[in-house]
């Protein structure tokens, strides 16, 4: 009997095939003593089965490339933790076997970030990844992961761990459904990147029988399970009607009656770069530039290898604007040699600007960089800064820039609720302001974007997260200055009618998502955006403000 369930849609398209389990993750080592003279022995298994994770780690961020890689390369540098290790040798010094000591010391650790408050909680499960997988590896069993098939399938998990995500074959996994995750976390993020249909926070989705059909709305977070035929085909022929309208959609973003919205894409660094031009990207509204420093977490890139990645991307885009964030380092991104290690609430501490206000070198050689990147080329190159919380903070950037000689817009990222109340001020220091909608949520409602039981909270149909950007909006227009958004608000096509409602002069997204989104905004007008804006605003919760846009679009 066909039965429907309700997760949240996070990458947009319709899968249909049977249900196949992630596989489970490596059981609890047995507590047995080993004699003291093994110690040295164990030890060398435990360093060797690290290292052997780590470079597999590192492997498959090479294969993945661009975000998945300097995911990745974060895990790598989780597995080989000084401290983690130092902490396994001394468990295996009093008797504990190899394994064992992995497992108790990752357990410590990941007890010690939970007792901070889970503001690390997306970290918190891509350590127990690194974990299983060493374990696995001294215990020689079968690494957990994705399940081996010939026939397509749906693939069941209660996360995804970054590493299995970033290697999914759309070929054989036609979608995906978790029981944990949100609209911002990792898997989320790479799913989009990917183009696979995916479905996160699904209370029970561990409970659908291995091999049932399934039918996955990535669109709309809904799951039917035993679909009937009538069903398959109603969802299989919207899903051509989708894709019929995303090939009549080209050119430049705007509404039907020509207001233009350029459209422009995320990118982690150079291998994302194909994927935004094939899509039709204007522009780069946001290129992380973390996954520079994650190769060595000791010491700043240097001057040269900086200024080789930015050429290469601002060269692939000739006429088109191409907006860089600085370093946004601190919180779930810590680098040994900036950020502080015994914050007892690194979301809330020194992170982003604050980081590289604390560095000034590090600052001055990004920027440095960036100028001589940008040198005899005719792009349009924006630079902006992470975690602006004042005015004070915005100055202290846009005088780095000028120092550093930067030919160069100058901008703030609204992520913290102060910038948004306060962004007319901001607007004094800087060229334009690009909402990050992902911490502008964590931080508007008290939530980490990576906990799935605060999930509906990161939703970005939350009104009051609409009166945060509309507020942004207003203000950029007073001053006659620009104001984008850059968080994955911008993939969902209903909501990017909705910001354009509000006043948002661009968006950005994951390049998977530009199409859909072009096509979207193609069938309004301005007039009707801005309607739309003001029913979502109006109402009191998310799944109300989305019901209350979808009816003024559709002319109900």
């Amino acid at each position: 009997m066909e039965t429907t369930l309700r997760g949240v849609g996070v990458s947009h398209g319709v899968a249909i095939g049977e249900v196949r389990h992630m596989g489970t993750a490596v059981l609890e080592p047995p507590a047995k003593q080993i004699p003291s003279d093994e110690a040295p022995r164990e030890q060398g298994r435990a360093r060797q089965a690290v290292e052997a994770v780590a470079a597999d780690l590192l492997a498959r961020g090479n294969l993945a490339g661009g975000e998945a890689q300097a995911v990745l390369e974060a895990q790598a540098m989780m597995a080989q933790d000084p401290e983690l290790m130092a902490d396994v040798e001394r468990r295996i010094a009093v008797g504990s076997t190899a394994e064992r000591a992995v497992y108790d010391a990752f357990a410590a650790y990941r007890a010690l970030l939970a007792g901070a408050g889970e503001y690390l909680a997306g970290r918190v499960a891509d350590l127990d990844d690194v974990r299983n997988r060493i374990v696995a590896r001294l215990l020689g069993v079968p690494m957990p992961g994705v399940p081996d098939s010939d026939e397509p399938y749906v693939l069941i998990a209660r996360d995804l761990a970054p590493a299995d995500t970033a290697l999914l074959d759309p070929t054989l996994v036609l979608g995906f459904v978790t029981e944990e995750g949100g609209p911002t976390s990792h898997s989320a993020i790479l799913a989009r990147a990917l183009g696979v249909p995916a479905v996160v926070a699904l209370p029970g989705a561990g409970e659908l029988a291995e091999g049932i059909l399934i039918a996955v709305d990535g669109s709309t977070g809904e799951i039917f399970v035993a679909p009937s035929e009538e069903k398959q085909a109603e969802l299989a022929l919207a899903a051509e009607e989708r894709k019929a309208a995303l090939a009549a959609s080209s050119g430049p973003g705007a509404t039907s009656d020509g207001h233009k919205v350029p459209l422009l894409a995320n990118i982690g660094g150079p291998a994302d770069v194909p994927a935004a031009v094939e899509a039709g990207a204007e522009g780069v509204g946001l290129f992380r530039t973390e996954f520079l420093f994650l190769d060595d977490s000791t010491k700043a890139p240097s001057e040269e290898k900086q200024f080789e990645a930015y050429r290469q991307v601002l060269e692939a885009f000739p006429e088109g604007r191409v907006v860089v964030r600085v370093l946004d380092a601190g919180a779930d991104k810590p680098l040994d040699f900036l950020t502080p290690a015994d914050e007892p609430n690194p979301a809330l501490g020194v992170r982003g600007l604050r980081t590289l206000l604390d560095h000034p070198d590090v600052l001055r050689t990004q920027l440095t960089a960036l100028a001589k990147a940008a040198a005899g080329l005719p792009v349009y190159l924006e630079v902006m800064a992470p975690m602006v919380a004042d005015r004070t903070d915005a100055k202290a950037f846009a005088d780095a820039c000028r120092e550093a000689g930067l030919r160069a817009k100058f901008g703030a990222m609204v992520e913290i609720p102060s910038a948004a109340l306060r962004a007319r001020s901001i607007l004094q220091e800087v060229e334009f302001l690009s909402l990050g909608t992902n911490d502008l949520a964590q931080y508007t409602f008290a939530a980490d974007r990576q906990v799935g039981a605060v999930s509906r909270l990161q939703d970005p149909w939350q009104p009051a997260l609409l009166d945060l950007v509309a507020l942004s909006a207003e203000a950029a227009q007073a001053e006659g200055k620009s104001c984008g958004v850059c968080g994955e608000a911008a993939s969902d096509p209903l909501l990017a009618c909705v910001l354009t409602g509000l006043g948002v002069t661009s968006l950005s997204m994951g390049a998977a998502a530009i199409p859909y989104v072009r096509a979207t905004l193609a069938k309004h007008t301005l007039a009707q955006c801005e309607r739309a804006a003001a029913a979502a605003r109006a109402a009191d919760t998310a799944e109300d403000a989305r019901v209350a846009a979808q009816a003024v679009l559709s002319g109900e």
